[in-house]
Formats: structure tokens, sequence, C-alpha cells
């Protein structure tokens, strides 16, 4: 931990590596004024060198990249004072994070259940006795609530699959079979669609250590993918490559990939296509059904088969998502 101590002349009398680590060499000697500069430290160590407690305080190092919080204990050592800095960084950000996820859930689940009210009003007054309305209104009002059902379905997904993450599968799983079914499976709605999928194997075995139900929801959620935002394209692609070495996995890897030939995604948005709740067309996210979870929970069951993820776009070329799953 670092650790620094300010001498009865309230000038920094030593430090340790740890802290050296962090503001650099040459503070011993110096003012703890200069030497820390930030108002909420000082203030501490003046009002403890006047008499007053120990206390708690916040320290922030900006040292460009990325900020870095300290929670700074001051408490006093004879005529010393010792400042020992523990990084609260990470809780800091996973404390935004769920305060983020509480906002982005709030705000998805609010517009249907608005729209449901709102109906549900109109349907108690006005449009009581008009059946056309009634009709309209009820199918809008199914819509909202499968909207707001395949959201629960999704959260409660990610929290299951984000509980098993560090438990790796040992199952042994059969690609082709695997991948012949979710196909099937997404028949009536390519069918819908007026899109074609068709499956290449040019593996050989391809058997993976994996969680067949798991596997299941990430190659139908990029499939799904393919068919609802890649449909201009008229074909959806899904290819088993050859087992090969993995530079970036250090392992043998197959390598499966969903190709889609629809409008693409611009190269800025690809980086965040994993992010909860991030959609690069939020209205026609949203008017498909999707919620914004499917990639999250498909990056949270690669990291769990320890395999990776890999999403190549270009705009007017289609869009390429390729898992990578070890072999062993």
């Amino acid at each position: 931990m670092p650790i620094l101590v300010i001498g009865p002349d309230d000038r920094v009398r030593t430090v340790n590596p740890a802290l050296e680590a962090i503001f650099g060499p040459g503070l011993v000697g110096k003012h703890y004024i200069s030497a820390l500069r930030q108002p909420s430290v000082v203030e501490a160590i003046t009002t403890l060198r006047g008499g007053g407690t120990s206390a708690n305080v916040r320290f922030i190092n900006r040292d460009g990249a990325k900020d870095t919080v300290y929670r700074v204990a001051v408490s006093p050592a004879g005529s010393d004072i010792v400042l020992s800095f523990e990084d609260q960084t990470a809780s800091e950000d996973a404390g935004k994070m769920r305060r983020d996820f509480v906002a982005n859930v709030s705000h998805e689940l609010r517009t249907p259940l608005t729209a449901l009210m709102g109906f549900i009003e109109t349907l108690g007054g006005a449009a009581r006795n008009d059946a056309a309305a009634r009709d309209r209104f009820l199918g809008i009002m199914s819509h909202e609530a499968t909207r707001m059902t395949r959201l629960v379905d999704d959260l409660l997904s990610l929290s299951r699959v984000e509980e098993d993450e560090r438990v790796r599968p040992r199952e042994h799983v059969d690609l082709p079979a695997l991948l012949s079914s979710v196909i099937k499976g997404l028949e009536p709605q390519a069918a819908a669609a007026g899109v074609t999928v068709t499956l290449g194997n040019a593996g050989d075995g391809d058997m993976v250590p994996g969680d067949a139900g798991q596997l299941v929801q990430v190659f139908t959620n990029l499939v799904e993918n393919g068919i609802k935002y890649g449909a201009s394209g008229h074909s959806v692609s899904v290819t088993i490559y050859p087992c090969a070495m993995d530079l970036r996995l250090r392992s043998q890897a197959v390598q499966i990939s969903v190709t889609d030939e629809g409008e693409g995604i611009a190269h800025h948005h690809i980086a965040r296509l994993t992010e909860r709740f991030y959609r690069v067309d939020s209205h026609r996210s949203r008017e498909i059904g999707g919620t914004g979870l499917g990639l999250a929970i498909v990056k949270h069951i690669v990291n769990r088969h320890r395999g990776r993820l890999l999403i190549e776009s270009e705009l007017g070329s289609g869009t390429t998502i390729s898992v990578f799953l070890p072999i062993s």
C-alpha cells in the first residue's frame, strides 16, 4: 500500500516505493501542500495538525490516460502524520457500472410501460366502444409486452452467464450438429425476412469442450442478427473453418463465422457493440425487437468458453462475426 509520512515540520519525511511509483521521485523534503496539492487532503492534514481527529478523504490522481481514485487515511503517529492510499478505482468503476445499468434498464422499461398505461387509459375511456381502435391498441400492447418480456429474459440470461463465467464447461459439443439445429430453428424467421441461411463445414471433427445450451444461445443470437440486420443482402452464411493455432488464445481453436451481406456497420461502432444496451441504430433495433443485450451475452458466453469474439464490418459490405473456440 502506498504510504507517505509528514514530519513535525510539515514536510514529507519519507515515502515507500509504492507511493513513489504513483507520484514519482522527489517528494521527500517538500511541504505537504506542494506535494499533495488536493484541497480535501490538505484540509484533512491541517485539521489533524490543529488537534482534529483522523479522517478518510478522496484523492484523485490524474496521470493522463485514466484517473485513479484513492481513499486516503490521514492518521497521527506521534508527532508525524501518516497517509495511506487505498486504490478505489475498481470499486468506483463497478459502482458506476451498476448505476448506469439500473438507469439503462429503467429507460428500456419506461417506454413500453408508458405506452401500455396510455393505451389502457384510452381503452377504458374514449375507445371503450370503438372495436377497430380496440383491436389496434391491443396489438400494440401485445408488442410492447413481448418487448418487455424479451428484455427481462435477456437480463436473467446475462445474470446466469456472468454467474457461471469463471467455470469452464467440460462437455463435448458437436459443432456441425449444433449449428444445423440452430439454422433449422430459425428457418421460419429467415423465410419471413426473405433470407437464405447456409452452413458450410470445412472443419475436421469439430468437437469442442463447451456448454451446448449456451453455444446454441450464441449462434442463435448471431444468425438471428444476420437475418434481422442483414436482410437487405438476402443471405447469411455460417462457416466452420479447419482447426488452427490461434496465437491470441495460445491453443488450437475452431473458427465459426456468421456473415451477412447487409448494410454493414461503421468502424467507430464496432468496439462498442458488445456493451450492454449499445445500439448502432436505437430506433431500428427497438422496432425489430432488439434489447441491446444480445452481443453482451454472446461476449460473456465466449469468455466462459475461453474463446474470443471478432467483429469485422464495413459500410455497404456486410458484417462477419467470428467465434474462436479452443478445442482443448
